[in-house]
């Protein structure tokens, strides 16, 4: 059974921070739910996850979801 995600909050700052933040938090874990309320949040994180093979969803405005594909 798949642990359950990360939550990561990066509610407050500005990208690249929340890219910087979901990068770090999947060193070690195969999923994070991140909240971001920067309105470029959405771009840099679907970009971060398309480089490093990931996917990514969207969860409403400001919570998305970066997973590892296995």
């Amino acid at each position: 059974m798949a642990a359950d995600p990360v939550f990561v909050n990066a509610r407050g700052m500005r990208c690249p921070w929340p890219a910087l933040r979901a990068a770090r938090a999947m060193r070690d874990a195969g999923a994070i739910v991140i909240e971001a309320d920067d309105p470029i949040a959405a771009t840099e994180l679907e970009a971060l996850a398309q480089t490093q093979g990931w996917t990514f969803a969207a969860l409403g405005d400001r919570h998305f979801v970066l997973s590892r594909t296995e």
